[in-house]
């Protein structure tokens, strides 16, 4: 089978667009999509400096991977940010594949530690959970955000980039509606408004296993160790539903993705929710104090 875009042999069948490419132009393909995503949203500006937070999994490598060629031509500086939860015979992988990735590409590497940042690892800070039902990948999350949000300023970025794709965008949703966190729902649109702190997902038109074939026909390595706390939550459990649905009827995450825009639009504006200033870290809130400082505090761990 001949590629639809030039003469050679197709090696990534696209099922829900019925496109078959070969390796060269898939990869121009997931580059260009990327692209126009970024200008789109107005995700980065030129001569922004850009963190990257780069975990050491396909999506964040393939997103500096492709960042790092789209900043040559629209002149914005990359530097990677990797965060060291302190997970035993995890990150170590991790740590070494980014740095050696990070050398090859030419671009400036930061590590920041949870123990460093916090005071703890964190497997030492699952001990202070005590009876409450939080996750080991919700304290995470919520540890991760500060920790990175910390090396911005540190490092002077002016937007921080997550490799999230559509696929975790998806989930994301699914898991505020069941939890009932409507409110979220209503800030899950990528738009970026003026003076509000810049995160962006350049991955978030993207399905998963097309940032697989990229990493993999690009020659990308990427962490093969799975994260020991990775199916204690529900994400899994949703993440195997959607891909059963999108295996049976092709498309349906891109019908799903444009439905959720139009849901988030909507519940931004009828919900008319009242941003307020963090008491403690002085970022955009709905009560008092975050949801990351509510945990730090709850788990009686340091503000970095």
């Amino acid at each position: 089978m001949k590629c639809d875009w030039c003469d050679n042999i197709a090696a990534y069948s696209r099922k829900y667009s019925g496109e078959n490419l070969c390796s060269g132009c898939f990869t121009n393909s997931l580059v260009r999509k990327t692209a126009k995503t970024v200008s789109k949203y107005k995700m980065i500006q030129r001569g922004d400096v850009v963190g990257v937070a780069v975990s050491g999994g396909k999506d964040s490598l393939s997103l500096l991977h492709i960042l790092k060629q789209i900043s040559l031509s629209h002149n914005f500086t990359i530097k990677a940010i990797t965060i060291d939860e302190g997970i035993p015979g995890y990150r170590d992988e991790a740590l070494q594949l980014v740095s050696d990735f990070c050398n090859k590409m030419q671009v400036q590497h930061e590590v920041y530690s949870y123990n460093e940042l916090f005071g703890t690892t964190l497997e030492e800070s699952l001990e202070h959970r005590g009876n409450d039902k939080i996750s080991s990948c919700s304290i995470c999350g919520v540890l991760r955000r500060r920790a990175i949000d910390f090396a911005a300023k540190e490092l002077g970025v002016d937007v921080i980039a997550t490799g999230h794709n559509m696929d975790d965008f998806l989930q994301t949703f699914i898991i505020n509606l069941l939890s009932g966190d409507t409110k979220k729902i209503g800030w899950m649109d990528p738009d970026m408004p003026e003076n509000k702190e810049r995160r962006v997902k350049p991955f978030c038109e993207i399905y998963e296993n097309e940032i697989v074939f990229y990493a993999f026909t690009n020659n990308i390595p990427f962490q093969s160790e799975e994260c020991p706390h990775m199916n204690e939550g529900i994400r899994t459990d949703i993440r195997n539903f959607l891909n059963l649905l999108e295996n049976n009827h092709s498309g349906i995450k891109n019908n799903m993705y444009k439905s959720i825009l139009k849901i988030s639009s909507t519940v931004k504006y009828d919900s008319n929710i009242e941003r307020k200033i963090c008491s403690k870290c002085g970022t955009e809130c709905t009560g008092e104090t975050c949801s990351v400082c509510n945990t730090l505090i709850n788990l009686g761990l340091n503000q970095p």
